[in-house]
């Protein structure tokens, strides 16, 4: 595991280690690879992380009772619970939502409302967490939560570590949109475009005109413009832009950093021009959203 290759040290047990297990010990999945998993009756001890995965059609598939009844008896003795996608059902199923905030992938929320009506169904997060339960949107968006869960568990430079591990673009915080900004536009074929797009996703803060792109990308600034905006659907300077908000709304989900700190951090300039940034592109200052966030993710 990432996480585990990037904490090793001399003498230090690794901090993750996985059990698969089910109710049948040799599945498959919708793709046709199977699987060997321990059974659910061999499961002992203590768990810390019960995590419950889902599928492209696991909100419609029958769940197996033998599964539902496990994580019923078992869940309140595990640190946390975790589902992904829909394997929100299962912990529906098994009565762990009732009461909580929760989401699920964004085609199957108004099942999961009805499932759980006295849950609070949020429809446009990645993912939350409501005291010991965790839920996540897609698939993807389950990678977002585990690299949130090793945060929690080893700090933000190991999460950091394993998200650059994983090539991943941005680590999204769970209030984000599952229509996030950072997923409606595509990388560039150009490998030069491309580049410079990881460049400023890696650090938003450093000098990222489109004189300096270009060059970078080995390019006249005209044509940079157009290839870049060809590719990828958007100016550079909006792309720009749109990563500085993105890290923005990351870096004001943490306790410790003031606004000011975070325009610097995020390139800015000034905390004014952030808060315009942000007024034109969500609706509301960085101190009001730092507030709404924190209510709606943390819990």
């Amino acid at each position: 595991m990432a996480a585990n290759q990037c904490q090793r040290s001399p003498g230090r047990k690794p901090a993750y280690a996985v059990t698969y297990a089910g109710p049948n010990t040799n599945p498959e999945t919708a793709s046709g690879v199977g699987l060997r998993v321990e059974s659910l009756a061999r499961v002992r001890g203590p768990i810390d992380t019960l995590v419950v995965p889902g599928g492209m059609d696991f909100g419609q598939a029958a769940l197996d009772p033998r599964a539902t009844a496990w994580i019923r008896r078992r869940w309140r003795r595990a640190r946390r619970v975790v589902s992904i996608c829909s394997g929100a059902f299962v912990l529906a199923e098994a009565g762990v939502l009732a009461g909580r905030r929760v989401t699920t992938h964004w085609r199957e929320l108004e099942r999961l409302e009805r499932l759980v009506p006295d849950a609070t169904v949020e429809r446009d997060a990645l993912y939350v967490k409501d005291g010991p339960v965790y839920t996540s949107a897609g698939i993807t968006a389950g990678i977002d939560l585990a690299l949130a869960l090793v945060e929690e568990d080893l700090g933000p430079e190991i999460a950091l570590e394993v998200a650059r591990i994983l090539v991943m673009f941005l680590h999204r915080p769970g209030g984000q949109s599952q229509f996030s900004a950072a997923l409606q536009r595509p990388t560039a074929e150009h490998p030069g475009i491309r580049r410079v797009q990881t460049e400023v996703a890696e650090d938003p803060s450093g000098d990222h005109r489109v004189a300096e792109l270009a060059q970078r990308a080995g390019m006249s600034p005209r044509h940079f413009v157009r290839v870049f905006s060809q590719q990828t659907g958007e100016p550079p300077a909006h792309y720009v832009q749109r990563v500085r908000l993105e890290r923005a709304r990351q870096l004001l989900e943490r306790e410790g950093q003031s606004v000011e700190d975070v325009a610097d951090a995020c390139g800015f300039g000034s905390p004014e021009t952030m808060r315009r940034r942000f007024q034109q592109s969500i609706g509301v200052s960085p101190s009001a959203y730092r507030a709404r966030f924190r209510r709606a993710v943390t819990g």
